[in-house]
């Protein structure tokens, strides 16, 4: 199959991953400082690219159709990296490739990542049960993957809950399905993360933030950053 013309980032200026990530996933970028290995750093904000990449696919895409050329686009870009092929010139491919090689990550989830996106093609709202299988397959998958960089070892299912819970965090304000989803799913994030080891909680530090997301109240940055911290201290989110 010929590629689309169009890579996914075209209409975004040049941008290296961890200064875009802090622009427009601060987050999970402010969660990714707790991991000292500048190594594993940039393979654990390199899935996080991955799924910012995939997320936007619905939301600049001027209709369903684009946005599946998106998908397709991110789909062939998994075929180069575990075929073993030259894999596209684009940041995030390159960056993923290097993970995925890296820590033997399997595709599986990866995949999972980019069918989820294509329920958000769909204008029907989501039931409660839908948007917690698609918060799990989304932001759950990609901190499960930087559980197993972090530590192979770990409990990756835990991180998982806490990626979850804070996707659905996100979409609570305006999606019903989400919103009724979340409080359930956030406590089972807080009881899963005392699953996880010491070097892996910063694949699921982010998820202390998503109350304040949930309720539209994110707090100031410098608040933001000291929950964060307080997390890793605690091991609580």
């Amino acid at each position: 199959m010929s590629h689309p013309p169009i890579a996914p980032d075209t209409t975004e200026p040049p941008e290296d991953i961890d200064g875009r990530l802090k622009r427009l996933d601060p987050d999970r970028w402010l969660s990714s400082r707790l991991v000292a290995d500048p190594a594993a750093r940039a393979d654990v904000l390199a899935i996080y690219a991955y799924d910012y990449e995939l997320a936007r696919a619905p939301r600049v895409a001027s209709n369903s159709l684009l946005g599946e050329i998106r998908l397709t686009w991110w789909r062939e870009a998994l075929d180069e990296i575990f075929e073993q092929r030259a894999v596209r010139m684009h940041p995030t491919a390159q960056a993923l490739a290097q993970a995925v090689r890296a820590h033997d990550l399997p595709r599986a989830p990866l995949e999972a990542m980019i069918d989820a996106r294509y329920r958000e093609l769909d204008a029907t709202p989501m039931t409660a049960a839908e948007a917690l299988e698609w918060a799990r397959e989304t932001a759950g998958a990609a901190a499960g993957l930087a559980a197993r960089i972090l530590d192979a070892a770990t409990d990756a299912e835990a991180a998982m809950a806490a990626g979850a819970a804070w996707a659905l965090a996100w979409r609570a304000a305006g999606d019903g399905g989400a919103r009724e989803a979340f409080q359930g799913a956030m406590t089972s994030a807080r009881g899963s993360v005392r699953r996880l080891s010491i070097a892996a909680f910063p694949s699921a530090a982010h998820a202390v933030l998503a109350p304040g997301r949930a309720a539209g109240r994110p707090g100031a940055p410098w608040a933001q950053r000291l929950r964060i911290v307080l997390a890793a201290a605690t091991g609580r989110i």
